[in-house]
């Protein structure tokens, strides 16, 4: 008896190769971007035009100069801190590493005479804060909230020892070109600080430093996994974040005339507004540049057309602190 077998038929093949329709480059990038990366832009642009029809001088040329003056302290302390951000960290001790490095400069300055030098210390000194940081977080296995809040009372008190708890004049000719001369509206520190946030995106977007920065801030052990050096990363975000402090200061000084020892610690709550009014998960791996430098303009914007306004700087705080709720609330739904 012989038994025949039926092979199953195969699928027909399709005669070439099926080509999906390539996505438009703006739709590829549209689809790459969150809406909570462009809740800070929006907001700012709305914020312009509502102050601007209120206020028929909220867009002279001395205003919109005095506040990319005022934001450029506050955009680069916010590089900084957004590199902590994107690996699920915080700085808090940003403020006063910039008060601390003031003072460097202001008693470096006082004895030598050298604003070069002065200066220099001033970057050293943030550097130097924020790899104590960065150690203490990656090598010594303490939660980052823990250690830069020490540091920040730290900081805090090394710069009123030093100082004796007084203010240091400095006055040169370099720190004020630096805060008043420049193209037009656009002043050298703004000019700086446009700079540093080009190779802020550029590092973060365009080096393995920042690819790892990511990686471990979605998880630091699948990142050591493939390879990472979670630690180094870490430090060094660490040590970028006490920089840019370092760097502001001498913008603060220059701004000032003075190295206070008081320190304003709007700038560390204004720093992480910025980050979550520009869209930066606080549970790290998601970052970007534009958001939270357009979010640091945002709140010197509203800060400026509330005073214009003539509202008491009271409701300053309040105002800045019901946006940044409201922005972090409506990031829940972000998907």
């Amino acid at each position: 008896m012989s038994t025949s077998t039926t092979e199953p038929a195969q699928p027909a093949q399709p005669a070439g190769p099926v080509e999906t329709p390539p996505r438009s480059s703006l739709k590829a990038r549209l689809g790459e971007v969150s809406w909570p990366e462009l809740a800070a832009p929006a907001a700012l642009v709305v914020l312009v035009v509502g102050f601007a029809i209120g206020d028929g001088g909220f867009l002279s040329t001395g205003n919109v100069g005095a506040m990319l003056q005022a934001s450029a302290i506050l955009v680069v302390l916010v590089l900084g801190q957004t590199f902590v951000v994107a690996t699920a960290g915080i700085d808090l001790s940003v403020a006063s590493t910039m008060t601390l490095s003031a003072i460097a400069l202001g008693e470096v300055f006082s004895r030598t005479g050298s604003i070069v030098l002065a200066m220099l210390c001033a970057v050293v000194t943030g550097l130097v804060v924020g790899l104590v940081n960065g150690l203490l977080i990656a090598k010594g296995g303490i939660t980052d909230f823990v250690v830069t809040l020490g540091m920040l009372s730290a900081a805090s008190g090394l710069a009123l020892i030093a100082s004796d708890g007084k203010p240091t004049q400095v006055i040169d000719k370099f720190l004020l070109t630096l805060s008043v001369d420049g193209f037009g509206i656009i002043t050298w520190a703004v000019l700086l600080a446009a700079v540093l946030a080009v190779l802020a995106h550029l590092v973060l977007f365009r080096t393995a430093f920042g690819v790892h920065l990511l990686a471990i801030g979605g998880s630091t052990r699948a990142a050591r996994a493939t390879g990472v050096a979670a630690d180094r990363v870490k430090v060094a975000a660490y040590a970028v974040s006490g920089s840019c402090a370092g760097i502001a200061a001498v913008l603060l000084v220059g701004r000032v005339g003075a190295a206070e020892p008081a320190s304003n610690t709007s700038f560390l709550l204004n720093s992480v507004a910025a980050v979550v009014l520009g869209g930066v998960s606080l549970f790290g791996g998601r970052a970007t540049i534009a958001s939270p430098v357009a979010g640091a303009l945002l709140l010197t914007v509203l800060v400026n057309g509330l005073t214009r306004f003539g509202l008491s700087e009271f409701y300053q705080p309040l105002a800045v602190g019901v946006v940044v709720i409201a922005a972090a609330f409506l990031a829940r739904f972000d998907r």
